[in-house]
Order: C-alpha cells, then structure tokens, then sequence
C-alpha cells in the first residue's frame, strides 16, 4: 500500500513538472487583484473557489498541450530535449489526459461562475489551442501567449461582476506586455535553433539587441500602465509602493540578461518574474485594507 502511494505521488509530482504548476504564480496574483477590485474587496468563498478551479484549469491545461504540441521541436533543441516527452516519462495519453481533466474543469467552473464567463471559454480555449502553433508561422508567438495569460485578471473580473469593463482590460494588458517580454527575454536562448529550424520568435526575426530593446519596451509600457491603474482606481501611495518594488525587479531582470548562461536566464525570466506579480498583489491588498 505504502508502495503505491508513493508511485501515485511520484507521478502526481511529474505530472507538475510537466505542466510546470509552480509557474502558476505568474498570472494568478494579477487575476486575483482583478477579483479584488471587481468585488471592491473579498468577494464570497464560493466565487473564489471556481475563480481558483478555472485558473488552474486553465493554465495547466494550456501547458500540458504546449509540451504535446512541441515534443517535437523540444526533441530537437538541446535546451529542452530533456523534458518529460522527449525523454518520454509521459505517455502522448497521459498528457491528453491531463489537457481534456483541465480544460473540463475551467468548463465547469466557468458554468458555475456566470453566464458570461460560461460563453467566453471557447475564445479562452481557442487562444491556448492556436498560441501552441504560433511559432511555426509567426514572430507574434509571444504576444499571443502574453494575451492569453491577460485572461486571468479578465476573467476574473467578470467571474465576479458577470460584466466588461475598462480596468480590467487595462491590467489584462499589463499582463500580456509582461508575459511577452519575458518570454522574448526566455527566447534569446533559442535564436540559432529557432533560425535553423525554420521558427518564428521575436529574437529570430529582430537578432538579439532587437529582441531586448522590445522587450524593454514591452515592460516600460507594463510600467506606465500600473501607474494609470493608482489613477483609474483611485488608489494610494501603497500600491505605488509595489509598482516601485516592481520597476526595480524589472530593472534587475533586464541588467542581468546573459543568453549563454542558462542560470542567469532562469533568473531573470522566471524567478524574478515569480516575485513580481505576488509583491504586486501584496500591496494592492495592504492598499485595499488601510483604504477601507
């Protein structure tokens, strides 16, 4: 019995890896920032509780049909070709398993949500299923998966108020200007192999220096934007607090860009990265709280 669970919880734990759920932390701060604003504080359990399931839905079934859709091309790179299905740990079943479990749970959780949020899967699902595709015949590949993750605080807004407005499209942005520029900055590591393959990203199209010094702008923008969200939502100085926070982080990220160093870049596209959006959402609670 011991035996047994140990093999569950063993691949529970590859299943993670492969979808990589610690990554989570990306867009679920951002969106839950947008249910708090929607609800103008906390809203009911209930609504958090399937805001989380679609979340998590979402995202980890989007990755699960990235890592399938790519198992080829990352079989080729020398940078990915020890992920779980060129090494195949994970069965091409197991990973359909997981994209039809996950996408049935975002489904669901959206019907249980609101209406609105229940007619605007297929747009969700469409832009998972087509960003996977992107770099085979566009250099956009990373806008569109920045506009994919503007989703969650979207979403999340209308999951709580079952309504469009303008804020929320304006911190959708944001999110999609920073997904974009990190994943340019992620790609830099790829631009011989995506050149030689015949890929489309954003650093194989503009080189190097071009590639940074847009995602530089990307993240400038993101900046701005935060800013006119301190106006749009007539916030406080402690939520600047946590722009600033960011700013610097940003800065960070983009001082230590080193494309042949495969640490430094983990470094600045994903951890750093990791510590921006939950330091965000951190000062837009304590805004929230010393506010009321």
């Amino acid at each position: 019995m011991a035996l047994n669970n140990t093999k569950v919880l063993r691949k529970i734990k590859t299943y993670g890896e492969l979808v990589m759920f610690s990554h989570t932390l990306f867009s679920l701060p951002f969106a839950l920032i947008g249910m708090i604003w929607a609800a103008k504080g906390i809203p009911s359990f209930e609504i958090i509780f399937w805001i989380l399931v679609a979340l998590t839905g979402a995202r980890n079934g989007a990755n699960a049909l990235n890592r399938w859709v790519d198992k080829d091309i990352d079989k080729k790179n020398p940078r990915t070709a020890n992920r779980h299905m060129p090494r195949k740990i994970v069965s091409n079943y197991e990973v359909w398993g997981i994209v039809i479990v996950c996408f049935a749970m975002f489904i669901f959780a959206a019907y249980k949500l609101n209406p609105l949020c229940l007619r605007l899967t297929p747009v969700a699902l469409f832009l998972f299923f087509i960003y996977s595709y992107t770099k085979r015949f566009t250099w956009i590949c990373h806008i569109v998966l920045g506009i994919a993750c503007a989703g969650a605080p979207v979403g999340a807004w209308i999951a709580v108020t079952g309504q469009f407005a303008f804020p929320p499209f304006v911190l959708g942005t944001v999110v999609a200007l920073w997904v974009a520029g990190f994943d340019i900055i992620y790609g830099t590591q790829d631009i011989k192999f995506d050149i030689e393959n015949g890929l489309f990203s954003i650093p194989a199209r503009f080189g190097l220096k071009g590639a940074l010094i847009i995602a530089k702008i990307f993240h400038f923008v993101m900046i701005i934007l935060l800013i006119a969200l301190y106006y749009i939502m007539n916030l406080t100085w402690i939520y600047l607090l946590g722009i600033f926070g960011a700013s610097v982080l940003l800065a960070i990220e983009h001082y230590i860009i080193t494309p042949s160093n495969r640490e430094k870049m983990k470094v600045a596209s994903y951890s750093i990265n990791q510590i921006i959006s939950p330091l965000i959402l951190f000062f837009t609670i304590v805004d929230m709280i010393l506010a009321k």
